[in-house]
């Protein structure tokens, strides 16, 4: 098989991270308009894997450690949207590991005449951020390798809600009482940006219809920009159950790690995301906002992730 043009809406989209919430959010969002999907998958008998297979995904398994596997995934597809091959080590992330992932992917693409790759990595303070290094090379690289390069990079993700399971920080808990909070590094009253994983995957459903719009170009994505503190009340409206919001100690930060305690050290000295969310808007009118994703889908989703830590909480 040989890569068909990526204008060619018959030719396959392979997807990276398929099983995770980017990926994943992207792949159900080319498949619901009839583009045909390759999950990028390491278990193909893993639940989330088999419920791409069942939504009309094509699975195939590889390993970005495994460069033949990439070639063999590539073979035939149009287009590739890709992820951060994301490393964790001892003391943190590992950005060489993760350039040599993300260089072996694009090389895999180039290599079997893949010409359009859609990159989401991670909204930018600046190029030299933490966890912004390794990107930064990718992203480089990609520009440089690739005929239709996009680049996204989204801010944090509205579904951080529903937190992650043992880094101690993010999510709606349960507190004492009748309310729940959310705890985070980020400064109660000044505003924080958010996004939804449904609109990174409509950017990226737009960039691979129309891949000469969007060739070259570099977009921070956000939907919406409340306070800590705002954020905490539309949640506790939505959810019928009070949340209240608490900034993390300096010392609580660092125990969680050294990398989030330089995001929480940039943050209180200014610096910030600074995606455009009116020309965001101009681009895809349906840019949701938090209570617009609240009502959607993600108040029915935190609260069950609230009464799934057990006990009763009464709705207001």
């Amino acid at each position: 098989m040989t890569a068909r043009n990526a204008l060619d809406p018959g030719s396959p989209v392979v997807v990276t991270g398929a099983t995770g919430r980017q990926g994943g959010a992207t792949a159900r969002r080319l498949l619901a308009e009839g583009r045909p999907v390759r999950a990028l998958v390491r278990d193909a008998s893993a639940p989330s894997a088999r419920a791409l297979a069942a939504a009309g995904a094509q699975l195939a398994r590889g390993d970005l450690d495994d460069q033949e596997s990439l070639l063999t995934a590539l073979d035939g597809a149009a287009a590739l949207f890709a992820i951060p091959p994301l490393p964790y080590g001892a003391t943190g992330i590992e950005p060489e590991l993760e350039v040599a992932r993300g260089k072996r992917l694009i090389d895999a693409a180039t290599a079997k005449g893949v010409e359009q790759v859609v990159f989401s990595t991670v909204a930018s303070m600046a190029d030299d951020s933490p966890g912004r290094e390794g990107k930064a090379l990718i992203e480089r690289y990609l520009l440089d390798q690739v005929a239709l390069p996009t680049v996204l990079r989204p801010v944090r993700f509205m579904t951080n809600y529903l937190g992650f399971a043992g880094i101690g920080i993010d999510g709606i808990r349960r507190g004492n009482g009748t309310e729940c909070v959310h705890r985070h590094l980020f400064s109660p009253h000044e505003p924080m940006q958010v996004v939804a994983l449904e609109d990174i995957a409509e950017f990226a459903a737009l960039a691979f219809a129309d891949p000469a719009r969007f060739a070259g170009r570099t977009l921070e994505l956000a939907g919406d920009q409340p306070t800590p503190v705002e954020a905490a009340a539309a949640i506790g409206d939505a959810i019928g159950i009070p949340v209240r919001y608490e900034q993390l100690t300096g010392n609580e930060v660092a125990a969680i790690g050294p990398d989030v305690a330089e995001t929480r050290r940039r943050w209180l000295a200014g610096d910030r995301w600074h995606a455009d969310i009116e020309a965001l808007r101009v681009i895809h009118p349906g840019l949701r906002t938090l209570t617009g994703w609240l009502a959607e889908s993600g108040a029915a989703a935190i609260r069950e992730h609230v009464v799934a830590q057990g006990g009763m909480i009464a709705s207001r």
